[in-house]
């Protein structure tokens, strides 16, 4: 019980602090600060209201010299105070930058990319969510050889972090004439979409180069360089887009991929400084990490990660994925509750 009643003082004290915060003048001022303290505020309420209801009871039972049915209720208190306490990701409610790309395995590996793409924005449509692409590069054997595409709608990312990784498919490609099994891969990045305000990109940080927009085997799109390349130079990260035929439309497309990707390398960072148990993930969480098998001849989808297998392909290309968020969020809930138990 002391324990316990220390980590109820330290949630009132954070909350406490966040009060003061979002009162101070020069937290007011500043809508990046403001925006910060707010959700933080919120965060908190649902967990301080909870510890004052449990207080209360504590107190009741006391005076009560042990009754029955408050004995029941502080045990319960407790354990819904400890699912409150388990701190929500953030950028859980943001919309998502997804990028798609082919792997190892050559044009078999740009159809399965392909195929991946489409199981995503199925799923995202089964869960009334829009979808919108932002830039698409063909392979010249069918296929994609890299697709990104945003998806908007409340909780997006808490949605679709878990298709994060590496993709493997076993099959027997349509150009197989032996019937052999090949094994490719398709990798996918998820990150939250940042908003200005959330990541201020210095101008003299970037190199801004502007090309002629190029199709399919070379050939010219158009007769103006409005392709845009955006270098974000202290990070090195390199943004190409040439979809739209204006320049302006090219760059802000550009950017709006180079600020996703900004905040993801900064979550990423904080993440790490984090100790073990404050960052219980299910898995490491590295893109290059290999999170699910799609098996063709038995029909088989295996999720390594929670060790998770479903023999119902066709339904989960048509992006029936949902057993498989509910499945990792549970096992990343279960492994956040013991770390706030430690």
């Amino acid at each position: 019980m002391p324990a316990f009643e220390a980590l109820v003082d330290e949630l009132e004290r954070s909350y406490r602090e966040a009060q003061e915060r979002m009162s101070d003048p020069a937290v007011y001022g500043d809508r990046r600060e403001a925006a910060e303290a707010g959700r933080r505020l919120k965060e908190l309420e649902g967990a301080y209201q909870l510890a004052g209801e449990w207080r209360s009871v504590r107190a009741d039972l006391a005076d009560a010299r042990g009754d029955g049915d408050l004995r029941e209720l502080v045990p319960e208190l407790e354990e819904e105070l400890k699912l409150a306490l388990v701190e929500s990701d953030p950028a859980d409610r943001k919309d998502v930058i997804v990028e798609v790309r082919q792997g190892v395995g050559g044009d078999e590996a740009a159809l399965w990319a392909e195929d991946v793409f489409r199981m995503l924005n199925r799923y995202a449509e089964r869960l009334g969510y829009r979808w919108e692409t932002i830039s698409l590069s063909p392979n010249d054997g069918g296929g994609i050889k890299e697709i990104v595409f945003a998806i908007k709608g409340d909780g997006a990312y808490s949605v679709f972090k878990w298709e994060g990784g590496t993709h493997r498919v076993q099959r027997v490609p349509q150009t197989e004439s032996q019937g052999r099994i090949h094994t490719s891969t398709a990798t996918v990045a998820v990150m939250p979409e940042a908003e200005e305000v959330e990541v201020e990109i210095d101008p003299s940080d970037l190199k801004v180069d502007v090309y002629r927009s190029s199709g399919p085997g070379g050939q010219s799109v158009n007769t103006t360089d409005s392709a845009v390349r955006v270098t974000h130079v202290p990070t090195g990260i390199v943004v190409s887009m040439q979809d739209e035929r204006s320049q302006l439309q090219n760059r802000e497309r550009a950017l709006r991929v180079l600020r996703a990707r900004l905040f993801e390398r900064e979550r990423e960072r904080r993440e790490a400084e984090m100790t073990d148990a404050r960052r219980a993930q299910v898995g490491t969480g590295e893109r290059a990490e290999k999170i699910r098998t799609y098996n063709y001849a038995e029909g088989r989808v295996t999720d390594h990660r929670i060790k998770l297998t479903q023999h119902r392909l066709d339904q989960i290309l048509e992006g029936d994925l949902g057993s498989f968020t509910e499945a990792l969020t549970s096992e990343d809930r279960r492994r956040a509750l013991e770390a706030v138990a430690s």
